[in-house]
């Protein structure tokens, strides 16, 4: 199955991973895909057809040519809107295409050979997903395949071939002095997905004694301006339809508890008595894509988003990931439920959640639920080189940009605490960069001396603000496909990751057609 002098050995079926494979295979390099579940393209084809995409022209090179890929399918020159299934087969297809690249499903790191700063060898095992696509149980191992390759690339969410590499990593935000940055760290204000009414936190009213209700974190939130360890939400970006034909109604959790959205039903109570005539929308972002479909994301200070939930996943084990993960699917379909059934939402939120269901044609081996958990940051590697809000305020540049962001710093909420008795989500950032700017080579290189065949396009070295603007799909699989070129010209000049030739590696790239500066608002 596995060639076992590959050149290249990618590691995370995401929208990035797909697009390093194909350019690395594309420089007739041997390519091994490595996918720990049963989809690819990550979280362009997990629901999230509503691209984030900052400045279109920022964005070049095989990530546009997905784009373009699209728009083909949809009769139009590119589309940004997209069905998910639609996605992953157009992925699929461009592998098929492809020669020189294998991809392996259902396998996960399980141990590494590192000699000398370069990885050797992995040995991945074997772990069938759930009906979920969840991670699997450590019990479930059906075997092992080593895997030998002169270099790698981390293209997962989470960071694991890095971490395994024993290349330094961060988890959390950064306090606001450690690099000047006027966004990051615990938030002194929360205005947007915040409450707009104030509603009392305890499960007896006024008694603090009594206890928090569900989805409240304990604590204050902490000091304004310190650093943490904690992550902002994840959700599922969820496809659903209203047309009869393709729609699916969405049945009852199992042993659902209505107790667990006491704090909705007397937020909802509260938007009443204030006169603030709840809506769906308040409660989430149920944005159109083709297909009379949804791509649904967070919206508002209780929603799509299990505020809290993902602080542990970061650096938790497989069998620990896999609970978070499902208590994530169970959180969302309570919360869907809720809002269809329970008496005290005003029937015409009711009406409108139970119009929608999930599609017959997206998602059918994983029961309408999205194959991929928005995993929104997790590690970052920590570099020479950090991408930092000075980056995208444009006060500092980098003159070996290997691709563009564009979109705004972005952080949803990190956690939900109380706060002069009432409750208050603390973490929500939307500020706009100052325009396009630079990923430097050296955010996906890590540091000489901890390795040296290794790149990492999607667990970049940047801060939680900048991360935020950096950790968009179009964003990885530009730099995916940076990484891959890198990857190339490191073997063949048989030189570490380190020692690559940028001024080649930008000129090869832009031949590609990426787009590597910008100036007076347009592309160079």
């Amino acid at each position: 199955m596995c060639n076992m002098s590959l050149d290249i050995c990618i590691y995370g079926g995401t929208a990035a991973g797909v697009i390093a494979a194909i350019a690395a295979a594309r420089q007739k390099r041997s390519v091994l895909l490595v996918e720990p579940g049963r989809h690819l393209g990550g979280m362009s084809s997990g629901g999230l057809g509503f691209t984030d995409f900052g400045n279109k022209a920022a964005v070049g090179g095989l990530s546009c040519e997905f784009y373009r890929r699209l728009g083909k399918h949809y009769g139009k020159d590119e589309a940004w809107l997209f069905e998910p299934h639609v996605a992953e087969k157009i992925l699929r297809d461009w592998i098929g295409e492809t020669a020189g690249l294998e991809v392996l499903f259902e396998h996960r790191l399980a141990e590494m050979d590192k000699q000398g700063g370069r990885i050797e060898r992995l040995l991945l095992e074997r772990v069938p997903a759930d009906p979920s696509n969840a991670p699997g149980s450590s019990s479930d191992v059906r075997e092992h395949v080593p895997v030998e390759a002169a270099m790698f690339i981390d293209a997962s969410y989470e960071g694991d071939l890095m971490a395994m590499a024993k290349v330094s990593s961060t988890i959390g935000r950064e306090p606001v002095a450690r690099y000047g940055e006027s966004l990051n760290g615990i938030r002194a204000n929360t205005p947007k997905h915040q409450f707009i009414v104030d509603v009392d936190p305890y499960v007896k009213l006024g008694d603090a004694a009594s206890g928090l209700l569900p989805l409240i974190q304990s604590g204050d939130g902490g000091q304004p301006g310190d650093g943490d360890s904690r992550v902002q939400a994840y959700n599922f970006r969820l496809c659903f339809t209203r047309r009869a034909e393709n729609r699916i109604p969405i049945q009852p959790p199992p042993n659902y508890d209505a107790r667990g959205f006491e704090l909705l039903a007397r937020y909802i109570q509260a938007l009443v008595d204030a006169k603030k005539h709840p809506t769906l929308g308040m409660l989430m972002k149920p944005d159109l894509i083709p297909g009379d479909k949804t791509d649904i994301n967070n919206n508002g200070a209780i929603s799509t988003d299990f505020i809290g939930e993902s602080w542990a996943y970061p650096h938790a084990g497989y069998d620990a990931r896999r609970k978070i993960w499902l208590a994530h699917l169970e959180y969302s379909h309570a919360l869907i439920h809720f809002l269809s059934t329970d008496l005290r939402v005003p029937e015409n939120v009711r009406k409108e959640m139970s119009a929608w269901g999930f599609c017959k044609d997206e998602f059918t081996d994983t029961g309408g639920w999205p194959h991929q958990l928005y995993i929104r940051e997790a590690r970052r590697m920590a570099s020479d080189y950090v991408v930092t809000q000075s980056v995208c305020e444009h006060n500092t540049s980098a003159d070996d940009s290997i691709g563009l962001a564009s979109y705004n710093m972005d952080s949803h909420n990190c956690q939900r605490v109380v706060q002069k008795g009432v409750v208050r989500n603390e973490g929500d950032v939307q500020a706009p960069p100052a325009g396009p700017y630079p990923i430097s080579y050296r955010a996906i290189t890590p540091r000489r001396q901890e390795c040296e065949n290794l790149l990492v396009p999607v667990c970049l070295s940047a801060t939680h603000i900048a991360y935020g603007s950096i950790r968009m799909e179009p964003v990885f699989m530009v730099l995916g496909q940076s990484a891959a070129l890198a990857a190339c010209l490191a073997l063949g000049r048989k030189s570490s990751v380190q020692d690559v030739n940028t001024d080649a590696l930008r000129q090869q790239l832009l031949d590609a057609g990426q787009v590597l500066t910008w100036q007076g608002g347009r592309k160079k």
